[in-house]
C-alpha cells in the first residue's frame, strides 16, 4: 500500500514539474515573440520616417511640409473619423503621401517656374509611383489609400483614377483638404504665402467640386488659433521627422 501511495505522489510531483516547465516555456516563447514583434514595429516605423525624410530632402521648395500636413491631418482626422485617428497607418499615409516624388526628376520637382505639359505628365505619376514603392512594405495596405488618391477630386476630375465623391477613400479626402491649406499658406518660388483665411475661402469655393463638403465643414470648425500656430512655419522651427510621435503600430493588415 505504501509503495502505491509513494508512486502516486511521485507521479503527481512529476506531472506538476512537467506542467511548470511547460508554462515556463510558454512564457519564454511569448516574451521572445513580443520582443521580435516590437523590433519589427520599430523597423517599419524607422523605414517610414526614413522615406519621409528622403522626400523632404529631395523637394527643397516645401521645407517642413511633411511635418505640418501630418500634424494638421491628424487634427482633422480626429474631427472627421475619431475612431480611426489612432491608426498608425493613417499617420504613415500622411507622412508618405508624396513618397512617389522620389521617382520624379529633380529638374521637374524643383523647377522654379511653371511646368510644361510633359513635365506635368511626369509629376502626375507620383501617386502611382508612391503606391508602388510602398506596396513592398507589409501592413501599409490602407496607408496606400492616401498615397495613391490624395490628388483625386470630389467631382471626379482628379488623378490618377478619376474617382468621384465617396469612391475616394476617406483618408485621402481628409488629406486633400490639409494639403491644400498648407500649400496656400506656404511660400513658393512663384508666390508668397497667403493667410489662413484665404485658404479657408478657397476651400469653401471648391467645396463639392475639389473637396468633400463634410471634410471642409469639419476643418472650418477646428480651433482657428491652434491651426494658425501650427502653420507659423516661416517664424517657428519644426522638429525633425524622426521626432514625430506616431500611434502604436499594428502588424495586422486591414485587408487580412
Amino acid at each position: 500500500m505504501r509503495s502505491d501511495i509513494s508512486t502516486e505522489f511521485g507521479d503527481r510531483d512529476l506531472e506538476r514539474a512537467q506542467l511548470r516547465a511547460y508554462a515556463e516555456d510558454v512564457r519564454n516563447s511569448y516574451t521572445r515573440e513580443l520582443h521580435r514583434s516590437q523590433e519589427l514595429k520599430d523597423t517599419y516605423l524607422a523605414t517610414v520616417k526614413a522615406l519621409a525624410a528622403a522626400v523632404e530632402a529631395k523637394d527643397d521648395c516645401t521645407g517642413g511640409h511633411i511635418q505640418r500636413v501630418h500634424a494638421l491631418g491628424m487634427i482633422l482626422a480626429r474631427a472627421v473619423v475619431p475612431q480611426e485617428a489612432g491608426d498608425a497607418q493613417l499617420a504613415c499615409g500622411f507622412l508618405l503621401h508624396d513618397v512617389g516624388k522620389l521617382a520624379v526628376p529633380d529638374a521637374v520637382l524643383n523647377k522654379p517656374g511653371p511646368l510644361d505639359a510633359e513635365e506635368w505628365a511626369l509629376m502626375r505619376q507620383h501617386p502611382e509611383k508612391g503606391a508602388k514603392i510602398l506596396s513592398a512594405i507589409p501592413f501599409l495596405d490602407r496607408a496606400l489609400d492616401v498615397v495613391r488618391h490624395h490628388h483625386e477630386r470630389w467631382d471626379g476630375a482628379g488623378y490618377p483614377a478619376g474617382l468621384r465623391g465617396e469612391e475616394i477613400p476617406l483618408w485621402a479626402r481628409i488629406f486633400a483638404v490639409v494639403d491644400t491649406v498648407d500649400a496656400i499658406t506656404s511660400d513658393r518660388p512663384y508666390r508668397a504665402a497667403r493667410p489662413l483665411e484665404v485658404a479657408i475661402e478657397e476651400l469653401r469655393a471648391s467645396c463639392g467640386a475639389q473637396f468633400d463638403p463634410h471634410c471642409v465643414d469639419a476643418f472650418e470648425r477646428l480651433d482657428r488659433q491652434a491651426i494658425e500656430r501650427l502653420l507659423q512655419h516661416r517664424d517657428e522651427p519644426h522638429g525633425e521627422i524622426d521626432e514625430i510621435t506616431m500611434p502604436e503600430f499594428s502588424l495586422k493588415s486591414h485587408a487580412g
